[in-house]
């Protein structure tokens, strides 16, 4: 891309076609989702919200271009907003769905036991390691688009790999 893009050609450009970037990304959305959040149920929800949102609104999602890296942003934001509400639910002892105290029978079936280990272990780390984690492992960005989505510089998104992977090699065990 040359050069800044001024809002008058922001503003201009062809109409990003939202139900395409749905159906091409729903899935991969969602997976990132469900390694943030740790549900599917609230997974989908949160992108079905994100794309909801986004239609409603006028205009482009992100610059042209950067229209799933801004996407992905979103449903990143979403997530946090679901992790404060459950934080909060938890500390006032409101116990239901939105709190996240106990799966359901199919899920536990569903999960293998290596699986729920490391989902456990990627659950307590710190929110920005687990999110540079997601994205660099799940969904296999570069640091460079990491670092766009999350808004911070490479040198951090390198940083926090390292440094998640630590924790997750010590949680499970195993030597980084």
């Amino acid at each position: 891309m040359e050069g800044p893009v001024s809002v008058g050609q922001w503003r201009q450009a062809a109409p990003v076609d939202l139900a395409e970037l749905f159906g091409r990304h729903h899935a991969e959305l969602v997976r990132l989702a469900v390694l943030v959040v740790g549900d599917q149920p609230t997974a989908e929800d949160v992108v079905q919200d994100v794309f909801a949102r986004l239609q409603a609104r006028s205009g482009n999602p992100g610059r042209p271009g950067e229209e799933l890296s801004y996407i992905r942003a979103s449903v990143l934001n979403r997530c946090r907003s679901v992790l404060r509400r459950r934080a909060v639910a938890s500390r006032v002892r409101v116990v239901g769905a939105e709190s996240g105290a106990a799966a359901s029978a199919e899920a536990e079936v569903m999960l293998a036991e290596d699986r729920r280990q490391v989902l456990a272990a990627l659950g307590r780390l710190p929110a920005r390691r687990r999110e540079v984690l997601v994205l660099r492992y799940w969904l296999g960005l570069s640091e460079a688009e990491i670092a766009g989505t999350l808004s911070i510089s490479q040198g951090s998104v390198k940083s926090a790999a390292a440094r998640g992977l630590a924790a997750l090699a010590s949680a499970l065990g195993e030597e980084s």
